[in-house]
């Protein structure tokens, strides 16, 4: 793929609008058990795409039908969003894991098993002390929760440490370690959509979930820059329809100002600043937690902030009015998607490929 110059826009990506993300196609195979839910499978794995030995593709009469998308080969499954599996289903596989995404990707054989593969994958990114970029959720490799639980094998902070150290550090007693951005794409079908989360560029002097001033998006933007655009000369190489997200409103002017890839604000506690930062860099999506959703159960029964626009912004009617979609975080069952799909949302990000397999979707 040609690199546009340094001092320029990148032109020359995959068109990333909102009908494209959902004119994929996908091969499902029979890797996995009759569940769906057997963890990595990998030993059949085909050749670009193709099904291995013993895999076969979905349909009536098993023939591959291009341009039709996951959730129409699945027909318990109409009427459900987006389906995007949060760091490759990590509530099934080792999360960010080369294993998780592939298995997340792959779907199943049966159309009554309680699972799909994903239509789009939900990777984080980090950079290393020698400025590769891994895929990985957190800052130090094994403090999550304070300490309480190590996600690898390894310590200290991802950035302050050798490449080397960290792509060999297990994850979850996996047996799957840490992988790099590039080795996660190469394993991800090219018809499945990639949501890539620029989680951090290597420092701790950023600004989360904040709508910044102009004199603050300048000195934070500088932090970023370097990082994205190691991250956009690996994405670069392939031919995946992407979307950046972020907490950090500075990452996604980086990427802006470095590409035409579609960008997603992560929204926190703040519906006003999410708005905000989503017109200020037209972006194609919101991504909010699932409790900012009105006409739902769950709406503001967490996160709530008084003063930051929950009662005076329906964030799903603004967003849809200005053409833009709205993807939810962190879906964890069915019912919570079927309510969420019954108002409007466009995606789930979940952590399980069974959220809509229940009838409510019919």
């Amino acid at each position: 793929m040609t690199r546009a110059n340094a001092d320029e826009r990148r032109t020359d990506h995959p068109n990333t609008s909102s009908a494209a993300l959902r004119r994929r196609s996908f091969l499902v195979a029979a890797g996995a058990s009759a569940t769906g839910l057997a963890g990595v499978a990998g030993a059949n794995r085909g050749h670009e795409g193709e099904p291995g030995p013993g895999e076969q593709r979905f349909g009536e009469s098993d023939e591959y039908r291009p341009g039709e998308s996951n959730a129409s080969r699945f027909p318990d499954s109409d009427g459900c969003p987006e389906l995007i599996a949060h760091r490759g289903f990590a509530g099934l596989y080792p999360e960010n894991t080369v294993g998780a995404v592939e298995a997340s990707a792959r779907g199943i054989q049966s159309p009554y098993a309680p699972s799909r593969g994903a239509d789009a994958i939900e990777i984080d990114v980090v950079p290393t002390a020698e400025n590769d970029v891994v895929v990985f959720h957190d800052d130090r490799l094994a403090e999550r929760d304070g300490g309480e639980r190590g996600l690898t094998d390894v310590d200290g902070v991802v950035w302050e440490t050798d490449t080397a150290t960290v792509t060999d550090a297990e994850v979850l007693e996996s047996g799957e370690t840490v992988p790099l951005l590039r080795d996660v794409l190469e394993v991800i079908p090219a018809h499945v959509g990639v949501n890539v989360e620029l989680k951090n560029p290597g420092s701790f002097d950023v600004r989360f979930a904040e709508s910044l001033s102009s004199e603050e998006r300048a000195a934070q933007t500088e932090i970023w820059q370097p990082f994205v655009a190691r991250v956009l000369d690996v994405v670069d190489d392939f031919e995946h329809e992407y979307r950046f997200s972020s907490f950090y409103e500075a990452a996604l002017a980086a990427t802006r100002d470095a590409s035409d890839y579609a960008v997603a604000p992560l929204l926190w506690d703040d519906v006003r600043a999410g708005v905000e930062i989503a017109r200020r860099y037209d972006a194609e999506a919101v991504h909010p937690p699932y409790q900012m959703i009105r006409g739902t159960p769950f709406y503001a029964d967490q996160r709530y902030e008084a003063g930051a626009g929950w009662s005076d912004i329906d964030l799903l009617a603004v967003a849809h009015e200005a053409g833009r979609e709205v993807n939810v975080f962190t879906v964890g069952t069915w019912y919570q998607a079927a309510r969420l799909a019954a108002v409007g949302v466009d995606g789930l990000i979940s952590d399980y490929a069974d959220v809509c397999r229940f009838s409510a979707f019919d």
